[in-house]
């Protein structure tokens, strides 16, 4: 009691004291930390109104429309921005005429040699994708190629596969396969060999325009002319047009390239696009208004600290008084535990924190007590189900060894049916233990009940003629919901097995389904035998039997039902039941829809 008592002690002087030497010194340093914020904040506002000004120069052949751009760029940032040509001429400004421009260039804007520390993610040409010249397409052709592509699309969508449609920095429309919602990234434009996917012909939008081939011819000519410049044997590269997209840069396509293919690819794009980017101009970027604080004087830092420093000491010495008496309660109650006893409590005498965490050490020990109760349970029967199979399974096999009884085909399908017993129970417990470790997997899916119904039906319906009983579904509009198709047919096969072992001859059993507001209800009626209502809370238990003496033969594993509640549960659902004995029994699952 003492050693806790002082450590809480010793530890709420040490957080006083701590806290007061942080507040002292943040007083004494004043604006650091808002100034190392705003700096982020600046670098950040830095980076997107250079990307804003990089696009506007990709697109543009000179600097002439610029100011309105820079103006909103200003407002909208809290800056003052200013361009200049290299020269030192200005070529817009937010600030009135006359402001001098700030002392330090921000950064160069050029859209063919992208400033890296800007632009962390730039391409290794440091070309701004954006910069397209004479490969964007016109206006007409992006209007008949966004047409050719949706038909496209359209057509796929009709063979079962799902695909988006985006749009290239060029213009060109980009076709997109989809894999559970998520585009897959495939190649930007679809290669023009084949043109045919299946019954679908992506040519008409694929195949490179008249402008697109020109701009292509004239950048391989470039290629070609810079590399016999520099004296290489291969006088041409042959760029083809699956490298020209506007989403990917043009590369050599050559296993391992020459570091000068790969430079007057480089020079040839560049020279390409010069005629269509505005040229490099300086960047000035002001800094805003830095905060500024009062320093607090030291004899206010000083009293505060020590008000602070007393109020701590004393509210602590309060509290750990209140509750060191219950955390030794639970102490003892915990080491009785330790030592098997299960019936340990903790009386609750105060409320909050402490008293929460008695509530739940009291619900701990009852759960505790419950489960060793439940595992008692458990191994009872699990060996009693395996001990009536295993036995007459040793009592053949030992008379046919001993020559008492001769291993006939009858005797042979008898043994088979046993060992078959024994792998459903096995079967059936791990798909409990599954559950309960909670690695039941679920494949979900969109599913339609009506279909999933009359699956059911169709495989249970030779079964209940045989037993002399009516099988009939019956959905309410088209239900849908997403689920595990699989296990969902295994829940409520297995509350139809059930409903066929306890209904009469000439009883009926009906299957339904119906949408109940955000929720999917399924339920399974049947004419039986019923059950009674104080049976009713049990029914989902495992191995549990209204009539003990019932044998493994004529009522099941007692299995069935306990995985029809796990598989609900596994959904986000439940199930329940009702009963009227000797008139109707309906099993109910309640799936999220």
């Amino acid at each position: 009691m003492r050693s806790l008592f002082v450590r809480l002690l010793t530890s709420s002087a040490v957080v006083a004291v701590c806290s007061i030497t942080a507040t002292a010194w943040l007083a004494a340093s004043s604006t650091s930390g808002a100034i190392q914020r705003e700096q982020g904040q600046t670098l950040a506002s830095d980076a997107r109104i250079n990307d804003s000004l990089l696009g506007y120069a990709s697109r543009h052949p000179n600097w002439s429309g610029v100011a309105a751009t820079l103006r909103d760029l200003a407002a909208q940032n809290g800056r003052r921005i200013a361009l200049a040509t290299e020269n030192g001429a200005l070529i817009a400004d937010s600030a009135t005429a006359g402001t001098p421009l700030p002392a330090r260039v921000s950064a160069v804007v050029d859209p063919l040699a992208v400033d890296v520390t800007l632009v962390p993610g730039a391409a290794k040409d440091r070309i701004d994708p954006r910069a397209t010249g004479p490969f964007l397409l016109s206006a007409r052709d992006r209007v008949r190629l966004r047409k050719a592509a949706d038909a496209y699309a359209a057509c796929l969508g009709r063979t079962g596969q799902t695909v988006q449609v985006t749009v290239s920095n060029t213009g060109r429309p980009l076709v997109t396969p989809l894999s559970q919602g998520v585009a897959r990234q495939t190649s930007p434009t679809p290669a023009p060999a084949p043109a045919v996917v299946g019954v679908c012909d992506a040519t008409p939008f694929s195949a490179p325009t008249r402008t697109e081939k020109a701009a292509l011819r004239h950048l391989n000519l470039l290629v070609s002319r810079c590399l016999k410049d520099k004296g290489t044997e291969k006088g041409s590269v042959g760029l083809d047009f699956t490298w020209v997209s506007g989403e990917k840069q043009p590369t050599p396509p050559v296993a391992a390239p020459d570091q000068r293919i790969s430079s007057c690819v480089v020079t040839a794009r560049r020279e390409q696009l010069d005629p269509y980017v505005a040229p490099a101009a300086y960047l000035y970027i002001g800094s805003p208004t830095e905060a500024t604080g009062q320093r607090i004087p030291l004899s206010s830092i000083a009293g505060a600290a020590f008000l602070v420093l007393v109020l701590t000491v004393g509210v602590s010495v309060m509290a750990a008084r209140r509750l060191v008496g219950p955390v030794n309660a639970l102490t003892h109650a915990a080491r009785r535990m330790r030592d098997g006893d299960s019936s340990a409590r903790v009386t609750v005498r105060t409320t909050g924190e402490i008293s929460e965490l008695a509530t739940a050490f009291n619900e701990m020990s009852e759960h505790l007590h419950r489960m060793e109760e439940q595992r008692k349970a458990m191994v009872s029967d699990v060996s009693h189900e395996l001990r009536t199979p295993l036995s007459n399974l040793r009592g053949w096999l030992e008379a046919a060894q001993d020559g008492v009884a001769e291993l006939d085909p009858a005797l042979i399908a008898s043994l088979v049916e046993e060992i078959l017993l024994l792998q459903h129970i096995v079967d059936d417990l791990q798909e409990l233990a599954l559950a309960d470790a909670g690695k039941l997997r679920l494949h979900l899916e969109p599913v339609h009940l009506g279909d999933l119904l009359d699956q059911v039906t169709t495989a249970h319906r030779g079964r209940a003629e045989a037993a002399g009983l009516t099988l009939t579904s019956a959905v309410v509009g088209d239900p849908l919901l997403t689920a595990d198709p699989v296990r969902l047919r295994q829940a409520v096969g297995n509350l139809v097995t059930n409903s066929l072992r306890y209904t009469p001859r000439g009883g009926h059993i009906t299957l339904g389904a119906r949408q109940d507001g955000d929720q999917v209800v399924v339920e399974v009626t049947d004419t039986g035998i019923g059950i009674r209502a104080e049976h009713l809370p049990h029914v989902f238990d495992r191995f549990w039997r209204a009539e003990k003496s019932r044998s493994r033969r004529t009522g099941g594993s007692g299995l069935g039902l306990a995985i029809v509640r796990n598989l609900a549960e596994a959904h986000g659902g439940t199930a329940t039941v009702a009963s009227v004995p000797g008139v109707r029994t309906t099993f109910t699952l309640r799936l999220p829809s």
